[in-house]
């Protein structure tokens, strides 16, 4: 058997590949029945004598997002638009959490930039410069930003997350030039994407591996106790230990160095709010 890298999931068939070379492998039974018995990211073993090579098991994943699914990732590029579709700065954040839960380093990435003026491009660094995550403004039409994606993507295996329509196709056009994904164009009528991306799928991009996912509107954070939701906004761990009360949740606790620090603007109040809406969620049991 030898070692490979699921590239992609399809209804009857995974594209593996090994040692350079792409295999369209069926599963073996057991996996079949999994739910998520294989996805893209899996390092996986292939037994590649017979007339179809099959994937015989799965090796331990280091890490998996579940939505959308793929497996070992190193890191979470987190897309997103200013207008076309409208910034959501919801979503943005709520894709930051999931990927501090599964231990993914995160990066964001306004694209369409070509599209903003002045004072929106200042409103942008406004949001963001609090939020302890790096940013990198972004045009598949000028250029500008790629050269700073391209470090970025080297030996990664790197996961394109955010809403339909904000442009994550478009970006990987750019940054691969020939690639040739299809892109979609916004809903005159709601304002959002059509899905043009309809499976996790592995590409390379600059040395690295790019996840193009598609676009989703919901996440889920299960199995979160509301004790440590603070502990996935990395602005707030080192903050949390200044607050008067040990058990703090940053709500309306006197001596609460979190809600200060919102107050001083060295916490973006968007986040905090993030914050206490997902702290609700999570005490009534509801998903997000």
């Amino acid at each position: 058997m030898v070692l490979g890298r699921v590239l992609g999931c399809y209804s009857d068939r995974v594209v593996v590949r090994v040692e350079g070379r792409e295999l369209s492998c069926r599963l073996r039974g057991r996996l079949r029945r999994q739910a998520l018995g294989v996805v893209a990211g899996d390092l996986v073993r292939v037994a590649a004598g017979g007339p179809v090579p099959v994937v015989e098991e799965v090796l331990p994943r280091r890490n998996l997002l579940d939505r959308p699914a793929v497996a070992n990732v190193d890191q979470v590029l987190v897309v997103f638009s200013y207008r076309d579709p409208p910034l959501d700065l919801g979503h943005v954040g709520r894709v930051l959490v999931a990927a501090e839960k599964a231990e993914v380093g995160a990066v964001m990435v306004l694209s369409k930039a070509d599209l903003l003026a002045g004072e929106e491009r200042d409103r942008v660094r406004e949001l963001f410069h609090p939020v302890p995550y790096p940013l990198v403004v972004t045009s598949a039409v000028t250029g500008e930003g790629l050269g700073e994606l391209h470090p970025l993507l080297e030996g990664r295996v790197s996961v394109l997350a955010g809403q339909s329509g904000v442009g994550k196709s478009r970006l990987l056009n750019a940054l691969r030039p020939g690639l040739g994904l299809a892109t979609g164009e916004i809903s005159p009528r709601i304002r959002r994407g059509r899905h043009t991306t309809r499976l996790a799928r592995l590409l390379d991009v600059n040395g690295g591996m790019v996840a193009d996912t598609p676009g989703f509107s919901r996440l889920e954070l299960g199995g979160v106790d509301p004790r440590q939701l603070a502990s996935l906004f990395p602005e707030m761990v080192a903050l949390a230990p200044h607050c008067r009360f040990a058990d703090c949740y940053h709500r309306a606790e006197p001596g609460c160095a979190v809600r200060e620090a919102v107050e001083e603007g060295r916490v973006a109040p968007w986040r905090h709010r993030l914050y206490l809406e997902l702290l609700q969620e999570i005490e009534e049991g509801l998903p997000w």
